[in-house]
C-alpha cells in the first residue's frame, strides 16, 4: 500500500475515533459522572492522534498502529458500547444488555497491545525473538483474566442493572480473573526489561527517545496494576489510570517523532523533584500538626496554621535542595553546566576571573569548541567577538545556528555554535540565562574600550592636525613675514653701522630701539602658531561667514543668526562652513551653496547644502576627519548626507552654547 494511502487510513482512523467518542458522550451524558464521560475521551483522542500521526509519517513501524488499534477499540468497543448500553436500559433499545457486557470487557485486550509496544520501541524490531515471550504470557493473561471479568457474579456494579446477566457461578471466576491479572501484570513489568537494556546500550537520539517512554512507562506500571486492585474500592484510581494511559502516546509520540526530544531531561528531573518535594512537605506537615497537637491540641487550629507555616518555611530550601540532588542524578549535563556557570560568576565577582572568559567557559559548559560569543554594541549596531574585533554575522553560511543572549529584557549579542547544539533543548537557554551578565559585563567593556580607543584616536588626529598646521604656519611665517623682518633689522643694523660714531645718539637710540621692536614682532608671530583665530570672528560669526561667502567663486545664499556664541564654538563653526564651501567648489561640481546658522535648543546647528554630484565621506585623511574630530571636540555631532547626484548636506550641532 502506498504510504499516501496509508496517511489517509491514519487520518481516517482518528476521525472514527473522535465521531465514536462524540457518540458516546451524547449517549451517556447525564447518565454517569461527567469526569467520566469526558475523561476517557481525552484517552481514545491522545492514543489514536498519536498512533495517527506516527503511522502518518513512519508507516512502517508498527507502534502507531498499535497506537491506533487501541485507540478505536476503546472508543468503540468500551465508550460508545458503554453510552448506548446505558441510553438501552433507560430506552429500552434493542441489545443494550449484550452492548453493555462487552463494553465492561473491552479494556483487557488493551493490555497485550501496551507489552507489545514495550517491547517493539522505538524502531518497531524486536531485541531479541524471545521477547515475543512476553507477549505470549500477556495474551494467556488475557484469555484467562477476560472471562474471569465477564463472567463473573461480582461485576454487576458495571452494569446499569446491578446485576451481570452473563454471570457463570460454576466458573473459577476469581482465580481466573487473579491469575490472568498476575500474568498480565508480570508481562507488563517484563517488557519495561527490553526499555532498560535499550537504553543502557544506547546513546544520544536513542538513549533520549528511551527516556521519554520510560518516564511514561514506569508511571503506567505503578498506576495500572494498583489501579486493577482498587477498580471498585477507590473509583478515583480510575482517573489515574485515564491520565496515566493518556500519557503512554504522547510520550512515544514525542519520542519516535523527535520533537522537543531532549526536554526530557528536564522533565523527569522536574518530576522525580517535585514528587520528592511533595512527600517531604507532607512529612513535614504530618509531623508538625503531631508535635504541635500533642502540645495544644489536635483539634487547635494553631496546630494547623504552625504545620501551615512550617512547610512553607522548608518549601523554598527543601526545592533547591532536592532539584539539585535530582539533577546530579537525572539530567547531570544540565546540573555541570550550571555549576560551572555559578563558579565563574563567583569568581568574576572576586576579580579572579575576566568577563572576557565567558566565550570560554560557556564552550567547556556546553561542551562545544566550535562556538563564538558575538556581543551587539548599544547605539552602533556592530557585532563583535569578546576582544572587540567586527565580525560578520552570517551563521547560516557555514552550517550554524544562533542563540540569542538576553538579559533584563535588553539582547546583548548571540552565541553561534553547530546547529546540533540545539538537540540539548533548553539546556542552551538555561547556561546563557545564567551567562547573561557574565556577557552583559564583558560588552560594557568591550564597548567602553572601544570608545576610548576612537576618543584617543581622534585626539591623536587633532593633535596631529593641529601640530602640521602649526609647523606650516610656523615654515609660511619663517620663509615670509619672518624672513624680511630679520632682513630689515640687519639693514638697519647695517645703516647704524654705515653711520659710524658721527651719527648724532638719539638716531642710534632710535635704531637699536626699532631693531629691538623687530625682534618682539618676530617672538610674537612664532607665538600665534600656538592659537591662530580668524581674524574675520573678532566681529561675530554672522560677519565673518558673510565675508566668506563673498570671498568663494559660486552663488552662496547666506541665511546666518546675528546672535553671538562663545570663540571656540564660532571658531568650529566658522571652519565646518570653509570646509563645506571648499567641498562644493573643490569636489562636488555644484552650482549654488546655501549656507545656515541656527540656535536651537540653546545650541548652535550650521549647515552647508550644494547641489553638486554628492559622494563625500569621512575617510582617512581628508578634510571631513579632521572637521569631524573638530565638532567631537567640542561635544557636538556632525552628520554627511552625500548620495551619488544628489548634492551633499552638512550639519554640524553644537550643544549647550549661550
Amino acid at each position: 500500500m502506498r504510504r499516501a494511502h496509508l496517511r489517509w487510513l491514519a487520518t481516517g482512523l482518528f476521525a472514527a475515533t473522535l465521531v465514536a467518542e462524540v457518540g458516546a458522550v451524547v449517549l451517556s451524558w447525564g447518565l454517569k459522572p461527567r469526569w467520566d464521560t469526558l475523561l476517557y475521551v481525552v484517552f481514545s483522542g491522545a492514543m489514536t492522534g498519536a498512533g495517527a500521526l506516527i503511522a502518518s509519517r513512519q508507516p512502517r513501524n508498527p507502534i502507531g498502529w498499535l497506537l491506533c488499534a487501541i485507540g478505536v477499540e476503546n472508543a468503540l468497543a468500551g465508550d460508545l458500547a458503554q453510552g448506548y448500553g446505558l441510553r438501552a436500559a433507560v430506552t429500552g433499545w434493542p441489545a443494550g444488555t449484550v452492548v453493555e457486557w462487552i463494553a465492561t470487557s473491552s479494556w483487557l485486550p488493551q493490555g497485550i497491545a501496551l507489552v507489545l509496544t514495550f517491547v517493539l520501541f522505538p524502531d518497531g524490531r524486536l531485541l531479541r525473538r524471545r521477547w515475543l515471550i512476553v507477549v505470549g504470557v500477556a495474551a494467556a493473561g488475557v484469555a484467562l483474566a477476560a472471562p474471569g471479568w465477564s463472567f463473573a457474579p461480582g461485576t454487576g456494579s458495571e452494569f446499569v442493572a446491578g446485576v451481570n446477566p452473563y454471570a457463570v457461578a460454576a466458573l473459577p471466576t476469581g482465580a481466573m480473573f487473579s491469575i490472568g491479572m498476575t500474568l498480565l501484570a508480570a508481562a507488563m513489568v517484563a517488557s519495561v526489561v527490553p526499555l532498560v537494556v535499550r537504553f543502557r546500550r544506547s546513546n544520544g537520539v536513542e538513549r533520549q527517545q528511551v527516556k521519554w517512554v520510560a518516564l511514561a512507562a514506569a508511571v503506567s506500571v505503578v498506576v495500572l496494576p494498583v489501579g486493577a486492585v482498587l477498580w471498585d474500592r477507590a473509583p478515583v484510581v480510575r482517573v489515574a489510570i485515564a491520565l496515566a494511559l493518556a500519557a503512554l502516546p504522547i510520550s512515544m509520540c514525542v519520542a519516535i517523532l523527535r520533537y522537543r526530544l531532549y526536554d526530557i531531561d528536564l522533565v523527569i528531573s522536574r518530576t522525580v523533584a517535585y514528587s520528592a518535594l511533595t512527600v517531604v512537605l507532607a512529612g513535614t506537615y504530618a509531623v508538625a500538626v503531631v508535635l504541635i497537637g500533642a502540645a495544644v491540641g489536635r483539634s487547635s487550629a494553631w496546630a494547623t496554621a504552625g504545620a501551615t507555616l512550617a512547610v512553607a518555611a522548608a518549601f523554598g530550601p527543601a526545592r533547591r535542595r532536592l532539584q539539585d540532588a535530582v539533577d546530579r542524578r537525572f539530567n547531570r549535563a544540565r546540573f555541570d553546566a550550571l555549576d560551572q556557570m555559578s563558579r565563574f560568576l563567583e569568581d568574576l565577582r572576586a576579580g579572579r576571573a575576566s568577563p572576557e572568559d565567558v566565550e570560554r567557559v560557556l564552550r567547556e559548559a556546553l561542551g562545544v569548541e566550535d562556538l563564538e560569543v558575538r556581543l551587539s554594541l548599544p547605539g552602533t549596531g556592530l557585532a563583535v567577538d569578546v576582544s572587540g574585533a567586527p565580525v560578520v554575522d552570517d551563521p547560516g553560511a557555514d552550517g550554524r545556528e544562533q542563540w540569542p543572549i538576553r538579559h533584563a529584557g535588553t539582547t546583548l549579542g548571540t552565541v553561534v555554535a553547530p546547529a546540533d547544539l540545539a538537540q540539548r533543548g533548553s539546556l542552551v537557554p538555561k547556561v546563557l540565562d545564567a551567562g547573561a551578565l557574565a556577557v552583559e559585563v564583558a560588552r560594557l567593556r568591550v564597548g567602553l574600550r572601544r570608545q576610548l580607543e576612537e576618543v584617543e584616536a581622534s585626539r591623536a588626529r587633532i593633535v596631529a592636525a593641529a601640530d602640521d598646521e602649526r609647523r606650516r604656519i610656523e615654515r609660511d611665517l619663517h620663509d615670509g613675514a619672518q624672513q624680511r623682518l630679520v632682513s630689515i633689522g640687519l639693514a638697519l643694523r647695517h645703516a647704524q653701522h654705515a653711520l659710524g660714531t658721527a651719527v648724532d645718539p638719539d638716531v642710534s637710540l632710535t635704531l637699536d630701539d626699532a631693531v629691538a621692536e623687530i625682534s618682539v614682532a618676530i617672538d610674537e608671530l612664532r607665538q600665534l602658531a600656538g592659537g591662530l583665530r580668524p581674524a574675520q570672528l573678532d566681529a561675530g560669526l554672522a560677519p565673518a561667514l558673510r565675508d566668506l561667502a563673498r570671498r568663494v567663486p559660486l552663488p552662496v545664499e547666506v541665511d546666518v543668526s546675528a546672535d553671538r556664541f562663545p570663540i571656540d564654538i564660532e571658531t568650529a563653526a566658522y571652519f565646518c562652513a570653509c570646509e563645506g564651501l571648499t567641498n562644493a567648489v573643490k569636489h562636488a561640481n555644484a552650482t549654488k551653496v546655501v549656507l545656515r546658522t541656527r540656535s536651537r535648543d540653546n545650541g548652535l546647528v550650521v549647515s552647508v547644502v550644494d547641489d553638486g554630484i554628492g559622494g563625500a565621506a569621512a575617510r582617512n585623511g581628508s578634510g571631513l576627519t579632521g572637521l569631524s574630530d573638530r565638532v567631537a571636540a567640542r561635544g557636538g555631532t556632525l552628520t554627511i548626507d552625500s548620495s551619488e547626484g544628489c548634492g551633499t548636506t552638512l550639519v554640524a550641532e553644537f550643544p549647550c552654547v549661550s
